[in-house]
């Protein structure tokens, strides 16, 4: 036994330090799909979608063009910001700490082998992260509107 004590730390310590790649990891919060389009083609679908649905594009963040200002490369990677205040005053109303992962954002980039990948927080790990018991409705309502939205960024949906 006194040969393999050391197994489990150091395994464990692995993938604290290097965690297990790939954009569907198990210990993410994320909910991530895979896109028919290009980084700023699923944006533009993106931002398209939720101005055609009444909410509001507050941010666009190219992080790749972010990196090219300070002389680094990086693979397309974008997120988008948008919000409702009708949906999310109440969710900070019942825990204001919510208001850090609020407006939602959207991210797509392009994984190392070149597909390109849509993100976003799960809003069920929202609702558990910040122990909100009374806005199930809320929270039921963000996820449907996150799914159709992603499915638009992604090309699977008009």
């Amino acid at each position: 036994m006194s040969r393999y004590r050391f197994a489990a730390p150091l395994i464990t310590a692995l993938f604290v330090l290097f965690p297990i790649a790939g954009p569907a990891s198990a210990m993410s919060d994320l909910v991530v799909r895979e896109s028919k389009l290009g980084v700023k083609e699923s944006i533009d679908a993106l931002a398209k979608a939720v101005e055609g649905k009444g909410m509001k594009v507050i941010a666009r963040v190219d992080h790749a063009a972010g990196a090219k200002t300070a002389g680094l490369e990086m693979r397309p990677t974008e997120v988008l910001m948008f919000g409702n205040p009708k949906a999310g005053t109440p969710l900070m109303e019942a825990n204001p700490e919510i208001a850090i992962d609020l407006p939602m954002k959207m991210l797509a980039w392009q994984a190392a082998d070149g597909k390109v990948y849509i993100g976003y927080t799960a809003p069920e790990k929202l609702k558990t992260r910040y122990s909100i018991k009374d806005r199930d409705e809320g929270f039921k309502a963000m996820a449907a509107a996150l799914l159709g939205l992603s499915e638009i960024a992604s090309g699977s949906s008009k």
